[in-house]
């Protein structure tokens, strides 16, 4: 293929990594020459590497630096703090690059459908990691005033998220020093008063949707207790299930172990229960409690009521059912997704010239971090095959920030989250960590201003 009289421009919506693997496949080949700008509407990169894995998976968080040889690669410019959308809408921007892929997640929670839900005390589990991960959009004041009542806290989902936030809230103050939560995170869950986690299910053991990596963390923890009832490992079908799916069968064996654990004084109690389906939360002011009905697996793998119901105590629900896709002002959504056929954006049914999408947003929320990685990959061959057939092309030679800064705007470039970067090493290093996450974006940008003046003086 003849060389182009300059690279195809690619802005790519999201710099998390979706977004980040799918910049690495365009500038990682050599068919067509590109330039791609990783865009996002934070300061920082990582997405939910920096803001959704929990602060105490130390080696999973340490993919960030994985991710960053991308962010470094010639043919890539990161560009945050840019909201597309609202500081720069979706058809300008396609009006300066030849092409555009999506990637901005589904950071959105599901609700439970329930009554009581909305009361005082009834948390999203998104809410609540992005507090204790230091997301600047966090509502600081509204998570720590629930997290401060917290004595009986009931979860409700038995994904990696659910356990997730049952283990940070059952992690003693030691072992979470080492972490980089921001300080205030740190003070506030140490005063907590938490005693007591449920984690609900509303199906049996075998349709959890946790790693086993995830469930045995939870046995290691240092000042709490993982409780299992006996009871709830007795579904006849599960044998057979724990036969066809290695999986369910070391998720089983992992729970029978825990099966056999007494409450320990002075540790908080951490019980996973199963086939308990909350129908409403209880309370006037706030959450009291959480009303809970049995359940029974049918053929089809779904939770059938059984009447049953029982009370459990709960100061803190935190509701981890799901994540959802939002909106984008100037992009199709349909059930939380991008319409989109093998990547390429659908608009009427029909592929959008020079629109992709990738992640989350494109395939909803499934899979692991790696997962995105073919995902991204997919995309990035749609996108290369439409240069190929002549359908996709490069145009203008303007650049799009240059728009964004004559109307006031201030985008972080590489060097700027650098400076945000150190800026956040030094802060640890005074208490004697690697890291504290900056969780203000105004610090977050002083940051960078101050880096700026350094240089200039």
């Amino acid at each position: 293929m003849a060389e182009t009289a300059r690279p195809l421009r690619v802005a790519v919506v999201g710099a998390g990594p979706a977004g980040i693997y799918a910049a690495d496949a365009l500038a990682s080949q050599d068919d067509v020459p590109v330039s791609v700008d990783l865009v996002d509407r934070l300061p920082t990169p990582f997405g939910l590497v920096r803001y959704g894995i929990a602060p105490d998976h130390l080696k999973m968080r340490a993919l960030r630096e994985t991710l960053h040889h991308v962010l470094d690669h010639e043919r890539v410019r990161f560009v945050g703090n840019v909201e597309i959308g609202a500081d720069l809408g979706v058809d300008e921007l396609r009006a300066h690059v030849d092409a555009v892929v999506y990637t901005y997640g589904a950071a959105g929670d599901r609700a439970l459908g329930v009554p009581g839900e909305e009361l005082p005390g009834s948390l999203a589990a998104t809410d609540l990691v992005a507090w204790y991960c230091g997301h600047p959009d966090a509502d600081r004041g509204r998570v720590e005033q629930q997290v401060a009542r917290a004595r009986d806290v009931v979860v409700v989902g038995v994904g990696n998220v659910a356990l997730d936030v049952a283990r940070v809230l059952a992690r003693s103050p030691g072992e979470l020093h080492p972490t980089d939560m921001p300080q205030h995170v740190l003070d506030a869950l140490a005063a907590a008063p938490v005693e007591r986690i449920t984690v609900l299910g509303r199906r049996g053991p075998a349709q959890a949707s946790f790693t086993t990596q995830e469930l045995r963390e939870l046995g290691h923890l240092a000042a709490a207790t993982v409780l299992v009832d006996p009871a709830d490992l007795t579904d006849p079908g599960d044998g057979a299930l724990a036969a066809e799916d290695r999986h369910v069968a070391r998720n089983l064996a992992a729970l029978a172990d825990y099966a056999g654990h007494e409450p320990v004084p002075g540790t908080v109690s951490v019980r996973l229960r199963f086939h308990a389906r909350p129908v409403r939360l209880l309370g006037t002011d706030r959450v009291t409690g959480v009303e809970v009905e049995r359940t029974t697996v049918d053929a089809d793998g779904r939770a059938v009521g059984t009447d049953q119901l029982d009370v459990v105590p709960a100061d803190l629900v935190v509701r981890s059912v799901g994540y959802r896709g939002h909106p984008l002002p100037g992009l199709p959504l349909e059930g939380g997704t991008v319409p989109n056929q093998a990547g390429r954006v659908l608009r009427d049914g029909l592929p959008s010239r020079g629109e992709y999408v990738a992640g989350w947003i494109k395939r909803g929320p499934t899979g692991v971090v790696g997962t995105n990685k073919h995902d991204a990959r997919e995309t990035v061959a749609s996108l290369l095959a439409d240069v190929a057939a002549g359908t996709l092309a490069p145009r203008g030679d303007d650049d799009w920030i240059d728009t964004l800064r004559a109307r006031g705007g201030r985008p972080v470039l590489l060097s700027d989250w650098r400076a945000i970067d150190a800026a956040e090493v030094a802060l640890g290093a005074t208490r004697g960590r690697a890291r504290t996450t900056i969780h203000d974006r105004a610090e977050l940008l002083a940051a960078v201003r101050v880096a700026a003046e350094r240089v200039e003086g």
